[in-house]
């Protein structure tokens, strides 16, 4: 096996300016979160793309959110199979551990994801309808939902409401875990759905009770 390489240069400053302003200037609270443990008041599950950066859309320090991120921010449905289930772990921590109150879905403009998910439903990825596609099999969650777009002239528009019914889906999968939904019923978990478009820097909620995106 070939070895590990060293960290790329630009990398390894960075973390050498992190450590001499950004922990000196806060070490107190750095060994205070190391010594204390962690307790997010909230879970937000997140897509992978680099541009999505969720501690700064909300102003957040460390310590403030378990933060999940997977292609499209997805949750498949609850699957006790004895499989490997990362992102179910991830939340079955998150809500049975460390009992966050709050668990949030967010989605965004431009999901690569969500593309080829529309590719895949019209036919034009061969590469991801493959049994060892990864990816492939990971949208298949979504794609139940393309038949709600599919009627759409406007691939814009197509993207950004299928981008928005992954958020449905995920919320929806969340409520067949047991243990989710009984904490919801209870009180005690509060579950959102948000959508964000990057280039506006704009924010929508998600209203169940009138089945639409509401600015926040």
């Amino acid at each position: 096996m070939e070895q590990a390489k060293p960290l790329p240069g630009y990398l390894a400053q960075r973390y050498h300016g992190w450590k001499a302003t950004g922990y000196a200037e806060n070490e107190a609270w750095y060994r205070r979160l190391a010594s204390e443990g962690q307790h997010p008041r909230a879970m937000v599950i997140s897509c992978c793309d680099s541009r999505v950066h969720v501690t700064s859309i909300f102003g957040a320090d460390q310590g403030e959110f378990f933060i999940h991120r997977n292609i499209a921010n997805l949750v498949p449905s609850f699957e006790p199979d004895g499989a490997q289930h990362g992102t179910s772990a991830a939340i079955e921590y998150a809500v049975r551990a460390l009992k966050v109150a709050h668990l949030i879905v967010l989605g965004h403009s431009g999901c690569g994801g969500v593309q080829g998910c529309i590719s895949m439903c019209r036919g034009e990825a061969p590469e991801l309808e493959a049994k060892d596609s990864f990816v492939g099999r990971w949208m298949d969650i979504l794609r139940p939902k393309y038949a709600e777009v599919a009627d759409l002239k406007d691939p814009a528009e197509q993207q950004s409401q299928l981008e928005k019914h992954a958020v449905i889906c995920s919320l929806e999968n969340l409520m067949t875990f047991p243990w989710i939904k009984s904490a919801v019923e209870e009180g005690t978990l509060t579950l959102h759905g948000l959508w964000t478009d990057i280039g506006e820097g704009n924010l929508q909620h998600y209203l169940p009770e009138k089945e639409v995106f509401s600015p926040v």
